[in-house]
C-alpha cells in the first residue's frame, strides 16, 4: 500500500484564479496580454523551476482554447495545427525535427505558439541549424524568483495541492530557514507529503524538521534540492 501511495503525485492547480501577479512575473504577463504582438507569433516563458511558467502556459491555453502539448511527446511530424499551441517543456523535444516542424506549421498558419522552459533558447543544446535560427528569433519573457510575499503564497498553494496541513509554528520555522526560492518551497511540501504517506499519520514538528533538514539554509552555502515533478510552477 505504501508503495502505491508513493507513486501518486499531486495534481497542481493551473487555474487562472490561482495565479498571483508579482514583480517577478510582470514581464510575462505583459507579453501574454498581447499575443498579436509576438514576433513571428511565438513567445517563450523562461525562468527557474517553480516560478510559474507552466501555470501561465496552462492557464493561457485554457483561456484561449489552444492545444496543450509537451516537448518530450513531440515525435515525427505533428499534425498541422488548427488553433494556437501551448508547448510545455519545450527545451526537451522528443525529436528536434518535430519541434522545428511544429514551429514552421504554426508560422505558416499564422497561429500563436506559446512555449515554456527553464532557460532561454540561447542556452539550449540544439543540433539542427534551422531550429536554432527559429529559436533565436523567438521572443522570451523572463520570470524571476518570486518576492517574499509570493513565496509565502506558493508555500500555501503547494500545501493545498497536496492536502498537507502545517501548524503555524512549523510554517514560521520554514519561512525563516528555507532558502527563498520557489523550487525549494515545492520540494519542502513534497518531502513532508511523502514522509506522512510512509508513516500513515501527520508528522510531528520534530519529525517534519528532520525530514526538511537537508533543505535548510543555515550555512553560507545553499543546499541542493531535487527537482519536483510537474508541480512545476505554481505559477
Amino acid at each position: 500500500m505504501t508503495q502505491l501511495l508513493l507513486q501518486l503525485e499531486a495534481t497542481p492547480s493551473f487555474a487562472a484564479a490561482d495565479f498571483v501577479a508579482d514583480a517577478s512575473n510582470e514581464e510575462a504577463l505583459r507579453w501574454l496580454a498581447a499575443p498579436r504582438r509576438w514576433p513571428d507569433g511565438r513567445l517563450l516563458l523562461a525562468g527557474p523551476p517553480g516560478t510559474g511558467k507552466s501555470h501561465l502556459l496552462h492557464a493561457t491555453a485554457q483561456a484561449q482554447g489552444w492545444a496543450l502539448l509537451r516537448g518530450p511527446d513531440l515525435r515525427g511530424l505533428p499534425e498541422a495545427p488548427t488553433r494556437g499551441v501551448a508547448l510545455d517543456e519545450a527545451d526537451l523535444p522528443g525529436e528536434e525535427a518535430a519541434l522545428l516542424h511544429l514551429m514552421n506549421a504554426c508560422a505558416e498558419a499564422r497561429l500563436p505558439l506559446l512555449m515554456a522552459a527553464p532557460r532561454p533558447p540561447s542556452r539550449w543544446r540544439v543540433a539542427l541549424a534551422d531550429l536554432r535560427s527559429r529559436l533565436a528569433a523567438t521572443a522570451v519573457a523572463q520570470l524571476d524568483e518570486p518576492s517574499d510575499a509570493l513565496l509565502d503564497a506558493l508555500l500555501a498553494k503547494h500545501q493545498a495541492d497536496r492536502q498537507v496541513q502545517l501548524d503555524p509554528g512549523l510554517l514560521t520555522i520554514l519561512r525563516r530557514r528555507l532558502p527563498r526560492r520557489a523550487a525549494v518551497m515545492a520540494e519542502a511540501v513534497a518531502r513532508l507529503d511523502r514522509a506522512s504517506l510512509i508513516t500513515g499519520r501527520r508528522l510531528s514538528r520534530s519529525a517534519a524538521l528532520d525530514v526538511l533538514a537537508p533543505l535548510f539554509d543555515d550555512d553560507s552555502e545553499t543546499p541542493l534540492v531535487e527537482a519536483v515533478p510537474p508541480s512545476p510552477a505554481l505559477l
